[in-house]
């Protein structure tokens, strides 16, 4: 008997070949009880293979722990970043087992034309405070999408967390919405970022092949995926409210949102566009490591986040932290500040 054929065998079946072909009579135990004594055991595949081997890989790893070790002395606020596997929404099995009397019966054939939707999870992971934040999306995974979902972390928490923070860093993956080729990922962050709170944003992407050493994957993801396991993911909101429930013995915690919104694929950044840019690439591996600075309002631009925050009182307005976004209501009470400070025959406003 092959080898290819004797290890897909079951023991019984061991035992009756050695019966047949070689006249040895031995019972399916004692077959089972002999392959453990020669360290035999029934084994899957494991990934471990990485696909991409860039000579480059080593030197990124190094730059990737100098900006942490830095942004970590400095207090300075580091997120690792990525969508997670896509999920059809709908009647369908997920892998995995749960405690039942009887079994939940689910869809014999996974179609995506039966799907409700299909959910693509967005997560940001601080790797300080050991806080995690996902967003379901409904629509493209687009890099529009995944810098409005970091905007929704930086306004929910990162501002609050971190009010004197001047900079950001985000650790990504090289591919995907928020990988280091798409144009409009780097538009998104100088205009909807680095340009409305004013605050330095810092990239630096994994090597391709390198994404299972992005923390977000065996810190965040792997243990959401085990808390919804075995759960058929019926609708948008089962999602959530399985990744809200998801904590660790070290004091994970999770929060989740939906975004509802429609995102379209395909769209163009000009060369024009980049040029306006304040984006600038590191001198070593500038392909995978970049910085964007904010760039000061044009005469008559008064930006707008992208997202629907409920306004802030007026008095809130007037507070000293610099990083709430640029408004018209902000500047004339600068404004009236300055004027305060002349003497009493200026004009006033």
């Amino acid at each position: 008997m092959s080898e290819r054929k004797w290890t897909h065998q079951t023991a019984e079946k061991i035992s009756q070949c050695l019966e047949e072909g070689l006249e040895i009579k031995v019972s399916a135990t004692v077959v089972r009880r002999l392959l453990r004594k020669l360290r035999y055991s029934l084994k899957s595949n494991k990934k471990c293979l990485s696909s991409g081997n860039s000579p480059d890989r080593d030197t990124q790893f190094g730059i990737i722990k100098r900006h942490r070790d830095e942004f970590s002395r400095l207090g300075e606020p580091i997120i690792s970043v990525d969508t997670k596997k896509k999920e059809m929404i709908g009647l369908f099995k997920n892998s995995g087992r749960t405690w039942r009397q009887t079994h939940k019966k689910v869809k014999d054939h996974d179609f995506r034309s039966e799907a409700k939707g299909l959910a693509a999870p967005y997560g940001i992971y601080d790797i300080q405070r050991n806080f995690g934040m996902l967003v379901i999306g409904e629509s493209a995974d687009t890099p529009e999408f995944a810098v409005n979902c970091i905007l929704m972390w930086w306004e929910k928490h990162g501002r609050h967390h971190y009010p004197e923070a001047r900079r950001l860093l985000i650790l990504a993956d090289s591919g995907g919405s928020n990988g280091a080729r798409p144009r409009m990922w780097k538009k998104c962050l100088q205009e909807r970022l680095a340009d409305q709170y004013g605050i330095i944003v810092t990239v630096a992407h994994y090597p391709s092949g390198a994404s299972k050493w992005n923390p977000i994957e065996h810190r965040m993801f792997n243990e959401i995926s085990k808390n919804w396991s075995g759960v058929p993911l019926e609708t948008f909101d089962t999602l959530v409210n399985f990744a809200k429930k998801t904590k660790t013995k070290t004091g994970l915690h999770i929060e989740a949102y939906r975004d509802q919104r429609t995102y379209e694929k395909g769209k163009k950044v000009s060369d024009k566009e980049m040029a306006k840019m304040a984006l600038i690439k590191s001198t070593e591996l500038g392909k995978w490591n970049y910085t964007i600075q904010p760039r000061e309002p044009e005469i008559g631009e008064c930006p707008q986040s992208s997202l629907q925050v409920k306004p802030e009182p007026i008095e809130d307005r007037h507070s000293s932290n610099k990083n709430r976004p640029w408004n018209f209501i902000h500047v004339i009470s600068r404004i009236r500040d300055l004027f305060s400070l002349l003497p009493e025959k200026s004009i006033a406003i």
